[in-house]
């Protein structure tokens, strides 16, 4: 929900208007001159131009933790993963700020200018001397390790980036799906298929990203490599400020949502634990003003406390799917850790002379995305809907759900790829030599890589338009949250399983994540997150089958 950003209210025009919603003028905004494909057109080139500046630093921070700063492979997972983790949980506070303070717009807008100061910050970080690692060997020892002032600056900056996209992502993606009516048939409709030309957008940045910007980084400076994400997201502030006009604005309510959320989810507790429920409308018409001895509001007062009880069920119906989605999230951690890891040992050559960065190898993900989402929009969605009669194909939570199978198989094919590196090592006689490249391609890894994609094009927007969908109208931004903290949460069980399974099998003999990877087992870890997806997709099909959705036209999964 979104607070008049630029100007004080002008009196209503006499076009077709929108309840609750105005232009940036303060009016109520007309359908025909505000929102639709224009105004989300811009709100995607911002999506585009802020995830070249995100993945610019997350896709190959990996590298730059286990090079410059000298830090372990398991170590430097374990910190992708949580600083990751951070930056998907820091939306949930990104959404309550916006849905209860700023509005959609402003928080966009304030989130934008402290990206860009951590973007500056990190850049600095790697130009002045005062703060740059030192440029030596490894083999020097100790002396060449970064100073703790250094590596504190470089994680200050960092998280600044992650507190900066907690308000930014959440709002941008809610507020492109405000621009469309779903009230209206026709924007209704557009409004579901925005959502899969946003994630087409985002991963088009992604993968401009790892083409261009890990070969900088790997290649030239990591100056440059930070410098460049800085002026892409000087450029989605400007994109952003250039379609102000188009934008449709949904005025905040006065009372926040969130306590009128909070207020119900407590009174439910409450009858649940064998309160009078007589007690609890009590509350809230006390809380809401004093009790009203008038019968009419008092059957008001009675109506409105149902309505909030629905509500705040409906909240708590989310946390089952919310729950059954953490080991998918675990799984899509790797791509940017231990993927990227293993596909530095490989045979990397296109041709005669290029020497593919290893983070790049994540493009594999991006380009199948972007090839994918159009045949779902344009030719799954249509044929789904002749069989489903659904208008989006199939139910969202379908959707999910083929993305974990998806998720599943390309789990079990980067375990057989790592037992099929492992065997080469072996027959080579390299397993000794960590830095040596082994005589195996890199398309070996193309098949794990694109069907993770494809599987993405499934869950990942599918949780988006799900979380969007089904929370309260005025908490989108806390439903965006919600699917981000997934990832967040993911991320940091991902850390937890590393780092315990790190230290039982180090004790025990060579770790599963050993610095020499041709020691290693990633094998049997990619096993185990491929044993635990097919138990997390036993459970989610149990609560996806009971769920029932918030708006009734579909009931079933």
């Amino acid at each position: 929900m979104d607070q008049t950003p630029l100007l004080p209210p002008l009196p209503s025009s006499p076009a077709a208007v929108m309840e609750g919603v105005v232009d940036h003028r303060g009016q109520p905004a007309s359908r025909s001159a505000s929102g639709g494909w224009t105004a989300a057109l811009f709100i995607i080139g911002v999506e585009i131009a802020e995830r070249f500046a995100y993945y610019g630093i997350s896709s190959n921070l990996i590298t730059y933790l286990t090079g410059p700063l000298r830090e372990s492979t398991a170590s430097a997972a374990a910190a992708v993963n949580t600083w990751s983790g951070v930056a998907s949980m820091l939306p949930l506070a990104g959404a309550f700020v916006a849905d209860s303070y700023l509005g959609r717009y402003r928080t966009i807008l304030f989130s934008s200018v402290l990206y860009i100061l951590g973007l500056g910050l990190l850049t600095l970080s790697s130009v002045l001397p005062n703060l740059r690692p030192p440029k030596c060997s490894i083999n020097k020892g100790s002396s060449c390790s970064p100073a703790h002032f250094q590596v504190g600056f470089f994680y200050f900056a960092l998280y600044l980036v992650a507190l900066a996209q907690g308000g930014h992502k959440p709002c941008t993606q809610a507020f492109g799906a405000d621009q469309f009516d779903e009230k209206d048939p026709k924007e209704s409709v557009s409004r579901s298929s925005f959502f899969n030309w946003w994630y087409c957008g985002l991963c088009f940045g992604t993968g401009v990203t790892l083409i261009v910007l890990n070969y900088v980084q790997d290649n030239i400076s990591w100056a440059l490599g930070f410098g460049i994400p800085l002026i892409a997201m000087g450029l989605a502030l400007l994109i952003f400020l250039l379609g102000t006009k188009v934008y449709r604005f949904h005025q905040l309510e006065g009372k926040s949502p969130y306590a009128r959320i909070g207020r119900s989810i407590f009174a439910l507790v409450k009858s649940r634990l064998g309160f009078s429920r007589d007690n609890d409308a009590t509350y809230e018409t006390t809380m809401e003003g004093g009790a009203e001895d008038d019968h009419s509001r008092f059957e008001k007062d009675a109506v409105q406390n149902a309505l909030n009880t629905e509500e705040a069920k409906g909240v708590l119906r989310l946390l089952p799917i919310w729950a059954t989605c953490l080991i998918y999230a675990v799984v899509f951690a790797q791509s940017s850790t231990f993927f990227t890891k293993q596909g530095s040992t490989l045979d990397r050559r296109i041709g005669s002379t290029f020497q593919v960065p290893p983070a790049a190898l994540q493009t594999f993900i991006s380009i199948s995305i972007v090839a994918f989402i159009p045949i779902y929009d344009r030719l799954f969605v249509p044929a789904a809907r002749k069989l489903s009669k659904i208008p989006t194909g199939i139910t969202q939570l379908q959707r999910i759900g083929a993305g974990m199978v998806l998720s599943i198989i390309s789990m079990a094919i980067a375990a057989l790829v790592e037992v099929k590196r492992l065997k080469t090592a072996r027959d080579y006689r390299l397993i000794d030599q960590p830095k040596a490249t082994l005589p195996m391609s890199l398309w070996w890894l193309a098949p794990q890589y694109i069907l993770y994609g494809i599987a993405d094009v499934f869950t990942m927007v599918g949780l988006q338009e799900f979380f969007y969908d089904q929370v309260p109208d005025e908490l989108r931004s806390l439903g965006l949250a919600l699917y981000l903290s997934i990832f967040g949460v993911g991320n940091f069980i991902s850390s937890f399983l590393i780092a315990v399974i790190d230290n039982a099998t180090s004790k025990s003999g060579e770790s599963w994540f050993s610095n020499n990877l041709n020691r290693a087992h990633l094998d049997y870890f990619y096993w185990l997150l491929a044993g635990l997806s097919v138990a997390e997709l036993i459970i989610y099909l149990v609560f996806a089958r009971a769920y029932v959705y918030k708006k009734k036209e579909f009931n079933a999964v």
